[in-house]
């Protein structure tokens, strides 16, 4: 049997995945949570094989969780189903740790395939993602502006872009405002912008944020 997690701030995707997961003989639902923070208790506290995560979630998003379960939970599966396009996130998560990545708008027995690929030990890596993957090793030099960021520094460039303070990220990071600024002057260095509008433009302009 495999012991599955569901992390989703929406209570009828959690509902709906969990019903689905019930129909299948070899899925069982553990338990359940809402945020990023939930989700590393969840997952310290009940022992899984594969934590399905959305990345947009209220206070500790799913991307702010994934380094802290890696580090508390090193052999849980981390399947990342998300309403961000695969071709902004997927390869910088899987560089992060992630098992897989899914779009939601995927169908519902390619979740249920990767959440058994994982459970095997292995990274699922759909056709698309392994599309993207082979792109990025062919572009060399030639990446956007935030996929020069190193995982740091793109976590800060999404709250920044999202109008939080310093000192917000700061916390929630568990950093302290000055390396914030240091994150923040070496994040605009690279992507040559000037201030945090353009930052917000951006991330906008390349569907990173809603």
């Amino acid at each position: 049997m495999i012991k599955v997690g569901i992390v989703d701030d929406h209570a009828i995707v959690r509902a709906g995945l969990k019903q689905f997961f019930a129909e299948q003989v070899d899925l069982r639902v553990i338990g359940e949570a809402a945020s990023g923070r939930e989700a590393i208790d969840l997952v310290r506290n009940e022992p899984m094989d594969v934590l399905v995560m959305d990345l947009s979630m209220p206070g500790q998003s799913g991307m702010d969780a994934l380094g802290m379960i890696r580090a508390k939970a090193p052999d849980v599966g981390v399947l990342i189903l998300s309403g961000y396009p695969e071709e902004h996130y997927a390869t910088n998560l899987i560089r992060q740790g992630a098992s897989g990545f899914l779009n939601k708008e995927c169908d519902p027995e390619e979740i249920v395939k990767a959440i058994r690929t994982i459970a095997m030990g292995k990274r699922y890596i759909s056709a698309s993602v392994a599309e993207l993957l082979a792109q990025q090793l062919g572009k060399g030099d030639d990446l956007l502006p935030h996929e020069q960021l190193s995982e740091r520094e793109f976590q800060v460039f999404l709250k920044l872009a999202k109008g939080e303070t310093a000192s917000d990220i700061a916390d929630e990071l568990s950093l302290s405002v000055k390396t914030v600024s240091t994150y923040r002057t070496r994040l605009m260095e690279k992507m040559n912008l000037h201030t945090n509008s353009d930052l917000t433009y951006y991330a906008l302009k390349n569907k990173l944020i809603d």
